[in-house]
């Protein structure tokens, strides 16, 4: 579940939802509304924190930390993760890098879903 937890927080971070400086939820007040153990949720937060993604102030919370290319770091590591399931996929199917390639530019011209 922590896992989960600290998923959720870097896709908030890194869509923007959560901008460096927000306050998140305090510990208790997100194992309340999650219900899940306080040690949980603080499990999450202090892997977040060793990551650097989050600051705790003792005594005033926890807050998204002030690092200004944060969002685009977390969608690069994202993009990272697909791409290499994606080349995992294709090394199994028999793809070539270069029909990997191919695929990958006509996902890129096909319009963003509204």
């Amino acid at each position: 579940m922590y896992a989960q937890i600290m998923e959720q927080i870097r896709a908030r971070i890194a869509t923007g939802d959560w901008p460096a400086g927000k306050e998140l939820p305090s510990i208790r007040a997100l194992a309340a509304g999650l219900s899940v153990s306080v040690i949980t949720v603080k499990r999450a937060y202090l892997d977040l924190e060793s990551e650097g993604l989050i600051v705790t102030r003792h005594g005033k919370g926890s807050f998204v930390a002030d690092d200004g290319h944060l969002a685009s770091e977390l969608q690069h590591q994202k993009l990272d993760e697909h791409l290499e399931a994606a080349a995992t996929i294709a090394r199994q199917l028999g793809l070539s890098p270069e029909d990997l390639a191919a695929r990958l530019r006509r996902a890129q011209r096909k319009p963003e879903p509204t």
